[in-house]
């Protein structure tokens, strides 16, 4: 699914035209989006987290020479299913 379709998706279900669930959508991502990087966690309760975590430098190797690069510190964002979400994709055990 992508983005258009989604937004088709939250019109029908929600009642809204397109425009609006497309600025409901963008509203989110970038409600999100504000919130990790001032270092927060989004937690949806039944859907999951989102939160940012950081990766140290470390050493690399180009493939195609087998030439060792470093590749520098960064953060990145991450999303842990709740439970819920978990147990409707997945099935239960």
């Amino acid at each position: 699914m992508n983005k258009a379709e989604l937004v088709d998706k939250l019109a029908k279900d929600a009642g809204l035209t397109k425009a609006q669930a497309n600025a409901a959508l963008d509203s989110f991502t970038t409600a999100v989006t504000g919130a990790l990087k001032k270092g927060d966690r989004v937690t949806l309760v039944g859907f999951g987290t989102f939160s940012v975590s950081e990766r140290s430098a470390r050493n690399g190797r180009n493939p195609q020479t087998g030439e060792v690069i470093k590749i520098k510190a960064r953060k990145v964002p991450r999303f842990k299913a709740g439970k819920e979400f978990a147990t409707k994709i997945g099935g239960k055990k």
